[in-house]
């Protein structure tokens, strides 16, 4: 009996690093397509017309390197474009660093926009509801507060809209680490996994059916179809909602070949663990499916359990190997050939640990429905929020 109980783990765990291997070469082929569909986007972009654009900013406290990223934004080549910024709170500390941008850049459109009115749970698209309104343009694109950009950012996400049956262009992101063992593992699971995650989604289903919240590039037309940012302002995963809905529009969501970059926060190891777990039962709720077949992703686990099973075989051994060589290579793949992440083989280290840590969220994220959000309690109900306190 306990042998038959002992082979039965054994072939999961076997079952389990062939899964993940399949996974680790998707990705690989997913990096290739990415690549060169990247290359022959340059030639095009450069022919195409660029429209006025509205940049719109949701804030909410202050963010780190805040005032370069908000900077970067007015450094852009691209030859008309404003930049509106929202808080509920017109005593919000990201308000002086609006103010001191205004005084550096007195030729660029900046406003401030205070949005006191409260639409819904998701505070961030209630402004963003606001904002619009004053918005001057029929081009728009969002991006969180923290997002850092080149100046050829604009000019090459907003030439994709060009096209008609295209309605939003969204972007990868590359996370900078502080010190703090949190934020190092934060920045090496956005390199190594998420946005693993989601080349492979483009490949495998033929383009997104999302938007990532780096970068939400549309028009008004297609937003003013669905209702407007009212329309998703119980969502949590709001990013995420819009292209899901622009989509169903029948048109095409694209992964620009822009990679931006986000300074994350001095996470300690409970901070890192809350924002895992509020991220994870988002995407549980946003990609059921998808989330539900993660599990056939976690190659390290499935390779130690395999040594584990087979009391430390060698033909074990050599499964595990394999499959820590393949998930090497995704790391160094996604994190370095499409990212750029330089501290990537800093922290290169650490991925063991970080993909273990990924199971337990992973589990941990069945149990329970409530999220943590910008200092209040919410139930998470089939993507919506309710709040609790």
């Amino acid at each position: 009996m306990i042998h038959s109980i002992a082979r039965i783990l054994e072939t999961g765990a076997i079952l389990g690093c062939l899964s993940s291997s399949a996974y680790y070469i998707l990705c690989l082929g997913s990096v290739r397509a990415f690549l060169k569909a990247s290359k022959s986007v340059a030639a095009i972009n450069s022919t195409r017309s660029l429209p006025p654009v509205s940049i719109l900013k949701p804030l909410k406290g202050i963010d780190p390197q805040i005032y370069a990223s908000f900077r970067s934004h007015c450094l852009q080549d691209y030859p008309e474009f404003e930049i509106i910024f929202g808080v509920s709170d017109a005593l919000d500390p990201a308000v002086a660093s609006v103010e001191q941008l205004k005084r550096e850049f007195p030729e660029r459109l900046i406003q401030l926009v205070v949005c006191p009115e409260i639409l819904g749970p998701n505070v961030k698209v209630s402004n963003l509801e606001h904002m619009v309104q004053v918005a001057k343009y029929r081009h728009l694109l969002v991006n969180d507060s923290d997002i850092q950009v080149e100046p050829d950012y604009l000019r090459r996400v907003i030439a994709r809209l060009a096209d008609d049956q295209v309605g939003m262009v969204t972007s990868l992101y590359r996370g900078v680490a502080t010190p703090t063992f949190g934020s190092q593992l934060e920045s090496l699971g956005i390199s190594t996994d998420f946005c693993a995650g989601v080349l492979v989604a483009r490949w495998l289903e033929s383009g997104l059916h999302f938007g990532l919240g780096s970068t939400l590039a549309f028009r008004r037309r297609e937003l003013e179809q669905l209702g407007g940012f009212k329309a998703i302002v119980d969502f949590l995963a709001d990013d995420y909602e819009l292209g899901r809905r622009i989509a169903s529009l029948g048109l095409n969501v694209l992964l620009s070949d822009v990679v931006v970059e986000t300074h994350l926060p001095a996470y300690g190891f409970r901070g890192f663990l809350s924002h895992q777990i509020r991220w994870a039962r988002g995407v549980r709720d946003a990609r059921p499916g998808g989330y539900l077949g993660l599990a056939s992703t976690f190659g390290f686990l499935w390779g130690l359990l395999t040594v584990l099973f087979s009391g430390g075989a060698g033909w074990a051994w050599i499964i595990f190997g394999i499959v820590l060589t393949l998930r090497i290579l995704v790391a160094l793949a996604v994190g370095g050939k499409v990212l750029k992440d330089r501290q990537l083989f800093a922290h290169l280290w650490l991925l063991p640990v970080r993909d273990l840590i990924a199971v337990g969220v992973w589990l941990v994220s069945f149990w329970g429905s409530t999220v943590k959000w910008r200092g209040h309690l919410f139930e998470l109900k089939k993507g919506r929020l309710i709040r609790i306190t």
